[in-house]
């Protein structure tokens, strides 16, 4: 599919296990613009430079900074509050699940995943927040 001519939505993926980054890249550069980073701090300096995507896909257990800090963090904030995230994590326990979603995160994607099911939710998301697709 190309993207000429047409403003792709923006999703930062955090993971720092680089065979799930390449799956999580391949999986959706097709339909979105799609920057990844190992670790939530590295996100955070991305995002203070001006680069404000549409979505943030966040692994928990990220070194220097996880994903619920880097939730916690956005959501503390006055220009990045906004923005949705959906954690994708291997961690499968409902106390996770809950801790996660009171945070603030918008979403929880356990590992293994169906890539075809995390672009749905990325797109209901979307849809939520009026970002319109231009496809």
């Amino acid at each position: 599919m190309s993207s000429t001519n047409r403003s792709l939505p923006k999703v930062i993926v955090v993971e720092d296990d680089a065979i799930m980054q390449l799956i999580l890249i391949q999986s959706l550069e097709n339909e979105f613009e799609v920057m990844a980073f190992t670790n939530g701090m590295d996100t955070l300096a991305y995002l203070r430079e001006g680069n404000l995507p549409d979505v943030i896909i966040s692994d928990l257990n990220t070194p220097h900074m996880g994903g619920l800090e880097l939730i916690e963090q956005l959501r503390l904030s006055g220009f990045f509050s906004a923005i949705p995230v959906i954690v994708l994590s291997g961690e499968e326990s409902t106390e996770t699940r809950i801790q996660c979603l009171n945070a603030g995160a918008d979403d929880f994607v356990v590992k293994p995943f169906n890539p075809r099911e995390l672009e749905a939710r990325i797109k209901a998301i979307l849809r939520r927040t009026g970002k319109t697709l231009s496809y």
